[in-house]
């Protein structure tokens, strides 16, 4: 394995990250949105990830040994959205309803944090691969 790989495995845990900060930044963003149809209303959603090994994937010699992570897509939640009694909303239906995301706050919050830790532990591994790489070629001096 080369000791290149580290950073093409790392590259793709902080893609992957970056995709799953995104999926949660748009589910808070939408977490207080109504709508009249519960059809219509905001689905959170949450990202799928799939480990690839090297000799998986196309193209790949199977002696090359690795690793890497993807998104293999995003999923919406299928749970219904959450009923609010607001007759006073221009969005309301017939019986004064309003329909919220089923996006749970505390939940998103929470995997904002260990996204973000995950990201900030790729980052570091990076930077230890890279310090790592320059000891070693400090040696033949």
């Amino acid at each position: 394995m080369s000791s290149f790989k580290v950073f093409d495995i790392a590259g793709s845990g902080l893609a992957a990250q970056s995709v799953r900060l995104n999926t949660v930044a748009s589910n808070l963003a939408n977490a207080d949105s109504v709508s009249g149809n519960p059809a219509n209303a905001y689905k959170a959603r949450h990202p799928v990830f799939q480990a690839v090994h090297a000799a998986m994937r196309a193209g790949s010699p199977a002696a090359q040994s690795g690793a890497a992570v993807r998104v293999s897509g995003i999923l919406e939640s299928q749970a219904p959205p959450t009923v609010r009694h607001d007759p006073g909303n221009p969005l309301a239906d017939e019986q004064g309803n309003v329909y919220a995301p089923n996006v749970n706050v505390i939940e998103e919050m929470t995997d904002m944090i260990s996204a973000s830790r995950a990201y900030q532990n790729d980052v570091e591994v990076m930077s230890t691969a890279k310090d790592l790489m320059l000891a070693t070629l400090k040696l033949g001096q």
